[in-house]
């Protein structure tokens, strides 16, 4: 099992405790707590708070169990695994013979890919005869079972029309009829599969409209579970969200139901315990290299934010084989806060572009003549990056060096295009502002370092992947920088900063309000989207990535929504909700 390694008595667990949150800026206000406001006015995104909850999450230490205990549960694991199976191979000869039976197939797979245990049973889902039953569903079922099998055949990748299959759900005037609009759970597989739209599938667009409104309408009048499903469903769209997330909402949901498969349910809990457990370990070992390091001390004004860099990371790389890959990202994933911050908070304009030359040399005698904290950052920063192109070349054969020292040239220029707008009073364009953007996410650097440990990219694929930033890339960025940007602009306008794309936005356009800027970004996010659903699901496979590193950058937008997604009082519920229930 792919557990056992990581969970050998050579690997010893010890108790998990949350770091205590740093201490507040006294200047800081609740109004502003999502942004920063310094001395320097410069054209960047502000700094997103510590998510809230943290104070409160402090106050728990969870005990990791017993190399005992997770052998019981790997084992318990295992026979669940196996007596799933079991059932997915009677139903699938039972589907030869009875009739309906092609539709309670179709609900399992849907279950097991909703409790992200599918992975278990690739050769049952998406065996031939399974193809089949979802092309027959998908054109002759009624609405649940069309919009269902739409959606699976969509994730695995089939050419299928959504405007085709939803066709003859529609009256003569282009519309849903109004006989669907009571059907609840059509409407929420309606509901799913309108998230899922390429660009231009006109009925996704208006199957999106249509189950939104009736569903809003009819929740008041459902039994409490229904209700409570619905309301997730309408408030966390599955597509868009984050799986393991959605995946603990709808086993409560399941366990509600008068008919349930006990054996995949336990399953899905097993699973999730022991992806917990996992979690926790990787968790333990960033930050003893954290505290290690020493970086909090040296540059004190910096972020430190463990939790949430290695959340980023839980979230988008997903598989107890891929342990060590999200251990080393995170370590990436820091020092693009690190160096932001120096860029932000420390540096004058001569350092850095100083500490950008030395980034470009790759020698550590370049860092000599830097300040301390560059000099420690960049140590460090070499360090790690040195350490994974050596887990490359050991386990891939081709050291990929050259293409890592680039991408973080390429990142340190994006900052210093950034400083340079600061420091000569220029406003950019908004679209030379969001390309730019793009790189300063982060997303790119993060992505070049997991294409080559996924043993991808060891050609000239890196050097474009370097030069020309792939839409399977450049869309979760671009909709990180538009959602942070989003987050932050209204404190932005009150403090008289600009940098954010709304406020570049509305200075191109002065005829335009505040709220219609606002409903450009979003109409920019939701393009986003469409584009990256092209890159993971289109038939032609246009990325040209393996289906670990899309569904990374898939998970990377997905955490998105959560990371920067405020509510009135500048917390972060799901963020908190998502924690606690995947760490805690």
């Amino acid at each position: 099992m792919a557990y056992w390694h990581l969970f050998s008595s050579s690997l010893r667990l010890e108790p998990f405790v949350l770091l205590p949150p740093p201490a507040a800026d006294a200047a800081s206000s609740p109004a502003t707590a999502g942004c920063r406001s310094t001395g320097r006015r410069r054209a960047v995104r502000p700094l997103s708070t510590i998510y809230p909850g943290r104070q409160e999450l402090s106050s728990h230490s969870s005990m990791l169990s017993t190399d005992f205990d997770i052998q019981v549960l790997m084992e318990r694991h295992e026979i669940l695994t196996n007596d799933v199976k079991e059932m997915l191979q009677q139903q699938r000869w039972h589907q030869k013979t009875a009739s309906g039976s092609g539709r309670e197939r179709m609900a399992i797979i849907d279950h097991l890919k909703r409790l992200c245990i599918d992975h278990y049973f690739q050769e049952e889902v998406n065996s031939d005869d399974a193809s089949s039953m979802l092309e027959e569903l998908a054109h002759g079922g009624d609405l649940l079972d069309a919009t269902l099998a739409l959606r699976l055949m969509r994730e695995a990748g089939h050419n299928i029309s959504a405007d085709e299959v939803l066709g003859r759900f529609i009256d003569d005037n282009g519309d849903f009829k109004l006989d669907y609009s009571k059907d609840i759970r059509g409407l929420l597989s309606l509901q799913d599969i309108s998230h899922m739209n390429m660009g231009e599938e006109a009925l996704l667009y208006k199957a999106k409209e249509f189950s939104s409104r009736n569903l809003e309408s009819a929740i008041n009048h459902l039994e409490p579970n229904l209700a409570r499903y619905v309301r997730q469903a309408l408030d966390h769209p599955y597509h868009v969200s984050l799986m393991q997330y959605k995946a603990r909402h709808h086993l409560n949901y399941l366990q509600t139901l008068p008919t349930r498969c006990t054996a995949m349910e336990e399953l899905a809990l097993a699973d999730f315990q022991l992806n917990k457990l996992l979690h926790q370990m990787e968790m333990q070992e960033i930050k003893r290299w954290w505290m290690d390091l020493g970086l909090a001390q040296e540059i004190p004004v910096a972020r430190d934010q463990v939790q949430k860099w290695y959340v980023w990371m839980m979230t988008a790389i997903q598989g107890a084989s891929l342990s060590r890959c999200r251990i080393e990202l995170t370590k990436i994933v820091s020092f693009v806060y690190i160096v932001d911050d120096i860029f932000d908070l420390v540096g004058t304009h001569d350092e850095l572009s100083c500490f950008t030359q030395a980034i470009k040399m790759w020698d550590l005698t370049a860092a000599d003549s830097l300040p301390r904290c560059m000099r420690w950052c960049y140590r460090a920063l070499y360090t790690v990056t040195n350490n994974i192109a050596d887990i490359v070349e050991r386990e891939h054969g081709v050291n990929p060096i050259n293409h890592l020292k680039n991408a973080w040239a390429m990142l340190f220029d994006g900052f210093m295009t950034e400083t340079k707008w600061l420091s000569t009073g220029q406003n950019p364009a908004s679209e030379d502002y969001l390309q730019n953007g793009v790189v300063t996410s982060g997303v790119p650097l993060v992505f070049v370092h997991l294409l080559f440990m996924l043993g991808h990219g060891l050609g000239k694929d890196a050097t474009e992947f370097v030069n020309h930033i792939p839409s399977v890339i450049s869309c979760p960025a671009k909709i990180l920088r538009l959602w942070d940007d989003l987050g932050c602009a209204k404190d932005e306008a009150q403090e008289g900063l600009d940098g954010s794309y709304k406020e570049i936005y509305l200075k191109e356009n002065p005829g335009l309000t505040a709220d219609e800027a606002e409903e450009h970004v979003r109409g920019l996010i939701m393009g986003e989207w469409e584009q990256l659903n092209r890159e993971c699901f289109s038939s032609l496979k246009r990325s040209g990535f393996s289906n670990n590193f899309t569904q990374a950058a898939l998970n990377a937008a997905r955490m998105v929504g959560v990371m920067y997604g405020y509510d009135e009082e500048q917390r972060l519920p799901v963020l908190d909700d998502y924690i606690r229930n995947l760490l805690f």
